[in-house]
């Protein structure tokens, strides 16, 4: 039995919904437009099945009070997720500005870290760099030949920070 809400009827002759497209000259490539209802669809669908209902044997109030409610929570969740995210990217660019603030006042001083094993290396602060969303800071290490080069160090792997290192 095909459920109320993928039916409509029209002068007294009820319809399954791939029949009354065809029946209206509505092509499968024009009903592809749009995969998604929002919220003027589902009102648009509300009230056309409220205008072609049989007044004979009219749908439970019940029936429309519930269509009704979950609209409302639709557009409620809808607009919830929305600012959700406007608030997370707010809060991870806030998050971001403090760290890289906080990692420049490190410029110019020692820090020591490790490679992820037991190996330890110094060096001085050059830079702050952001890749990618991952804050990491730029040390300037002497090599084995007195160069100097840089190297990218994670913020997790920097073991001390200071002058005295």
């Amino acid at each position: 039995m095909a459920s109320s809400l993928n039916t409509i009827t029209v002068d007294g002759k009820t319809y399954d919904l791939d029949t009354y497209k065809t029946t209206q000259g509505v092509s499968a490539s024009e009903v592809g437009k749009k995969n998604e209802l929002d919220k003027d669809a589902f009102l648009s669908l509300l009230v056309t099945q409220m205008q072609y209902q049989d007044p004979l044997s009219p749908m439970d109030n019940t029936e429309y009070l519930a269509q009704l409610a979950q609209y409302s929570s639709l557009e409620q969740m809808t607009n919830v997720a929305s600012k959700l995210g406007d608030v997370l990217t707010l809060v991870e660019n806030i998050d971001s500005s403090v760290l890289v603030g906080q990692l420049s006042s490190m410029i110019g001083k020692t820090i020591q870290w490790h490679d992820g094993s037991n190996n330890y290396y110094e060096g001085k602060v050059s830079g702050v760099s952001v890749t990618d969303g991952q804050t990491s800071v730029i040390a300037t290490v002497e090599g084995a030949d007195g160069t100097e080069m840089q190297t990218k160090v994670e913020i997790a792997n920097i073991t001390r920070v200071g002058d005295g290192v």
